[in-house]
């Protein structure tokens, strides 16, 4: 494939959204590709109806193993209506979250199993990998202290109910698959104000984009 797939991570409260939103301006100005943003679960419209479903407060009984397929079942609705054709045209792909979020929240957080959950999203993506991921590193009680002094201008959803513990584990996931793939992804301390996390991550895809 032609053009260049970046993921951004992190656990909740890193700011992911707000730094993407501040960041695409400043790469479509810099760069001769078209760049395409998206999210996960999400980012197209089978993909957000499970998003919905995924993420709706309500559904508390849903099964662990279900939330896991379900992730995947949306990330492959996705990839095939929009990350593959983008970077079969070229494009540059700048995605909130993907298939490290899985290994994070279900295969260690909720207990599964990493190996588990890599072999459905392997299903799920025919091994497709980011060619750069950033992720955006935050203490879990700062994470959760941003989402709480946030509530009124975010939705509310299911993960938002799960304790402290739940968060720290996601945030060790995240630490040791950083570690594990040191060569894809870069680790950005989220805990600094927006504007330098948003210029870290601009100068590191800049890099990328270059090579």
């Amino acid at each position: 494939m032609k053009g260049t797939f970046i993921t951004i991570e992190g656990p909740d409260g890193a700011g992911k959204t707000s730094v993407i939103k501040k960041l695409i301006p400043m790469l479509v100005q810099a760069v001769q590709q078209e760049i395409v943003a998206t999210r996960e679960p999400g980012g197209s419209r089978i993909a957000e109806e499970i998003r919905e479903l995924i993420l709706n407060p309500t559904n508390t009984e849903m099964d662990i193993r279900t939330e896991a397929l379900l992730y995947a079942a949306g990330r492959r609705q996705h990839l095939v209506e929009k990350i593959i054709p983008a970077l079969k045209a070229g494009k540059v792909v700048v995605c909130d979250r993907f298939v490290d979020s899985s290994l994070a929240y279900q295969g260690v957080a909720r207990g599964i199993g990493t190996s588990e959950v890599a072999e459905i999203n392997q299903f799920a993506t025919e091994n497709l990998s980011p060619d750069l991921t950033l992720y955006l590193d935050i203490e879990a009680h700062e994470g959760l202290e941003r989402i709480n002094q946030n509530k009124n201008n975010r939705q509310f959803d299911r993960l938002d109910q799960e304790t402290l513990e739940f968060h720290e584990k996601v945030r060790l996931a995240y630490l040791t698959i950083a570690k594990e793939h040191s060569e894809r992804i870069v680790q950005i301390d989220a805990s600094q104000d927006l504007e330098t996390v948003v210029e870290q991550c601009y100068h590191v895809i800049i890099e990328k984009l270059r090579v």
